[in-house]
């Protein structure tokens, strides 16, 4: 982890911007960065999305980072706050309620799938894992509310507390799979387990 000079360790700098003004251009290359960053992790793994490279990658400077997150733990946070954003959004936004039990389940499993396997998904899991809360609070409410959304999974599918558990077999299988995809570096066909997957609970919820 790269610590800036004079910066305590464990303890992140703040960025230099600080109006919530809108400022297309500037959002437009903050942007940039996180998918920058994004892309260095998934093709080049954790170590290689050094402030410097990223940079280089995105073709700016140290002081545009610095300006926008603070420093590289600031671009890391950056990163796993789009990713569990949009793994909460996805599935809040799963209206399954009036569907029969299979197709909620088929539903709800190919929503997380689709969010959980995105690029920006599997960079945030990477730095969550590689840094193991190293980041500070930030990293642990991330956790929390990863919990969180294990919980909304399995009420999108039953609300009988009793099968509370069939959400962490699902969440458990789905980044079985996404652990694989990281570590052979190529997409995995996992139709067969998706079909096993949706049987099983299928069984277990009637």
């Amino acid at each position: 982890m790269s610590i800036v000079a004079g910066q305590t360790p464990g303890r992140s700098a703040s960025p230099t911007r600080r109006t919530s003004a809108p400022r297309k251009r500037g959002d437009a290359t903050r942007a940039r960065i996180i998918d920058e960053t994004v892309r260095c992790i998934v093709e080049e793994g954790f170590a290689a999305a050094t402030a410097k490279h990223v940079a280089e990658r995105a073709g700016v400077t140290w002081g545009v980072i610095q300006y926008h997150f603070g420093d590289r733990n600031g671009l890391l946070m950056a990163v796993v706050d789009d990713g569990v954003d949009r793994l909460i959004e996805s599935l809040s936004s799963a209206d399954v309620s009036e569907l029969p039990l299979r197709e909620r389940i088929e539903v709800v499993i190919d929503t997380a799938w689709s969010c959980y396997s995105s690029p920006t998904s599997m960079a945030a899991f990477e730095i969550l894992r590689a840094t193991r809360g190293g980041l500070g609070q930030s990293s642990r409410r991330h956790l929390v509310e990863m919990n969180s959304a294990i919980g909304q999974l399995g009420r999108l599918i039953t609300s009988d507390p009793a099968n509370a558990g069939v959400a962490e077999v699902i969440w458990a299988t789905l980044r079985g799979v996404i652990l694989a995809q990281m570590v052979t570096g190529s997409a995995i066909d996992w139709t067969l387990e998706r079909r096993a997957l949706i049987d099983m609970v299928t069984r277990v919820l009637q």
